[in-house]
């Protein structure tokens, strides 16, 4: 009895918590679904902070549940989503490491919706880019960018590659512009235009040509990208080549800018110190106080968590699972397929070889036979050629084909010819046409061309040809043609 009621215990505890898991995760989804609303109205981090913790909550408790996924079909999506808005709250809180592991946590899930984890990973690039490791942002917007193709987002898909060709010009690499070609080629987007843009003045900028940097900067400006990393990359420019005045004048404009970001602000203001050499301490400390990111932050703190966050995803990266065992399960499966492959193409080889023996043996067959027409086809000329010297021969051939009766001479020339005219009859061919073809396969003369057929002598050239024309050949190999047709 004791056991019976230990079984009822846990059956009932079972259904309990599975109620309570259900529920618990229904509540979670709700929050995600209304946060994804959020996001695609645009308002989605402009959140008071009560629903800022209600997706706090919804995102751990999603996360908690993940391992009863398979038994609560429980969705992996909704913990992809909330991974997504999560990691971007702690992102714009200033949190860079906590809102890596949130994106870490996305990539995790099991989810298809190829989209949310192409922004998960444009993300992860975003952070790697602040902290400064090119190389590991550049492999997050690859990744990002493959997650963009399987979902058929082209346009984001180019614009990940434009942020890959930035991470290679942030380093000087001219692998940069085959990229920039590329989505250049295809893509027709203004906006996208105008980044790329941006990329080659920040490449130029990297590779000392300030000109340039310019120049691209300036482009970019006018095809409507109005970002003040543009006023930063001719501001820096101009400090380069030695232009202090324009250097501090756009610097400035980035430290009005209620829209710049603090680290546009920041070098804008390192500009202006480093140009601006009359500025006493009293006055680049009034500077620092203008605004009131500058007064209540610092940069290195700041980048010191950006690089938190790029240690954080080289750890997971680190991380992998062992799959040597694997990689020698992989290599055995491949080794027997290989085996089976070998033993396939031998026996196929075989096979072939037998094949060609016979087809040899038929070609053989074939070849003999020709052999034999070939000499039953000479055997023939031979002696068609036989009788048309016997007719040349002849002192009166026009009596021997009793040449004035057409009829009857068709039949004479079919029995001595071996059925010549019935051989012309598919080339409609006149009376005349016939007898010069009889003419032509006798070798007569041109005289006895006029004489027989009969013919004016000035125009049995043209005539001549015409006739070749209706058999299909020319008059120089026409009475080759005749013969041919007799075998």
């Amino acid at each position: 009895m004791k056991r019976w009621g230990y079984i009822v215990f846990l059956l009932l505890a079972g259904m309990v918590g599975q109620g309570c898991s259900s529920r618990a995760i229904h509540e979670a989804e709700a929050v995600v679904a209304q946060a994804d609303s959020l996001w695609l109205a645009g308002k989605m981090y402009g959140m008071d902070e009560g629903d800022s913790l209600s997706l706090a909550q919804a995102y751990e408790t999603l996360g908690a549940y993940q391992f009863l996924s398979p038994f609560t079909f429980h969705p992996s999506s909704s913990f992809t989503h909330a991974c997504y808005h999560y990691g971007k709250l702690l992102r714009a809180k200033d949190h860079p490491a906590e809102a890596m592991q949130a994106f870490i946590r996305a990539t995790h899930s099991r989810t298809h919706d190829f989209h949310i984890l192409g922004r998960v990973y444009s993300n992860m690039g975003d952070l790697c880019h602040l902290a400064g490791d090119f190389q590991l942002s550049y492999d997050m917007y690859e990744r990002s960018g493959q997650m963009y193709l399987l979902n058929g987002d082209s346009l984001l898909y180019f614009y990940d590659l434009n942020n890959m060709a930035y991470e290679l010009a942030e380093q000087g690499k001219k692998e940069s512009f085959s990229l920039i070609n590329r989505v250049d080629s295809i893509c027709k987007n203004q906006d996208l235009l105008a980044k790329l843009l941006e990329t080659k003045a920040v490449f130029y900028r990297e590779t000392g040509q300030y000109d340039s940097t310019i120049f691209y900067a300036d482009k970019s400006y006018e095809l409507g990208n109005l970002d003040n990393a543009i006023l930063l990359l001719k501001a820096q420019a101009y400090d380069n080549l030695g232009k202090k005045d324009s250097a501090i004048r756009y610097a400035q404009i980035i430290l009005d800018s209620p829209y710049a970001s603090f680290q546009n602000r920041f070098n804008a203001l390192y500009i202006v110190k480093h140009c601006d050499s009359t500025l006493c301490a009293e006055e680049i400390e009034a500077l620092y106080s203008q605004r009131e990111d500058i007064r209540y932050y610092e940069y290195e703190p700041l980048k010191e968590k950006w690089l938190l966050s790029t240690q954080v995803l080289a750890q997971d990266i680190a991380r992998r699972p062992d799959l040597r065992w694997i990689y020698t399960l992989i290599a055995l499966i491949l080794f027997i397929c290989s085996s089976f492959v070998l033993v396939y193409v031998w026996r196929k080889r075989k096979l072939h070889q037998k094949i060609s023996e016979e087809i040899e043996f038929k070609q053989n067959q074939i070849d003999t036979l020709s052999q034999r027409q070939e000499e039953h086809h000479l055997q023939l000329l031979e002696e068609i050629e036989a009788v048309c010297a016997q007719l040349n021969e002849s002192e009166n051939w026009k009596k021997e084909l009793r040449w004035n009766n057409y009829s009857e001479m068709c039949e004479v020339v079919n029995l001595r010819l071996f059925g010549f005219v019935s051989h012309l009859s598919s080339f409609c061919l006149s009376e005349k046409e016939v007898r010069l073809c009889i003419l032509i396969l006798l070798k007569a003369g041109t005289e006895q061309m006029v004489d027989s057929i009969p013919y004016a002598k000035s125009g049995l050239g043209k005539f001549k040809l015409t006739t070749a024309r209706k058999l299909g050949t020319t008059t120089r190999e026409m009475r080759a043609f005749l013969l041919n047709l007799l075998s």
